[in-house]
């Protein structure tokens, strides 16, 4: 049974930090891209880092760069998502995702919440 089970999310104040956990099982991890999206209310969700499989380097989307950082452990099916500078447009659900590099094959989480405020 395939399985992305996002946490780490909560209220945060606006300059803090966060780290999101989103921890796999059931595939082959390491053929997988992982990703993070988020969506805010009224908005559609968007992608905002990706790690390929065996790449220390991560990519950002919407001017997240600075102060995101996505990273991944193969050895623990784990991908994170460090937050640091948070600000209240970054309140959202955060989802972890699963993209096969080989097909269009793809799996969801379910979502953690980030609200940051005062």
């Amino acid at each position: 049974q395939v399985q992305l089970v996002e946490s780490g999310g909560g209220l945060v104040q606006p300059g803090g930090s966060v780290r999101l956990s989103c921890a796999a099982s059931g595939f082959a991890f390491t053929m997988y891209t992982m990703k993070w999206y988020r969506q805010s209310p009224r908005k559609e969700r968007e992608l905002v880092a990706s790690i390929e499989n065996f790449s220390g380097d991560g990519n950002y989307f919407h001017s997240v760069k600075g102060r995101f950082t996505i990273s991944r452990d193969n050895a623990k099916n784990m991908v994170y998502l460090q937050i640091n500078g948070l600000k209240p447009e970054d309140t959202a659900v955060y989802y972890c995702n699963a993209r096969s590099i080989y097909d269009s094959v793809e799996y969801w989480g379910q979502g953690t919440q980030v609200t940051v405020s005062s």
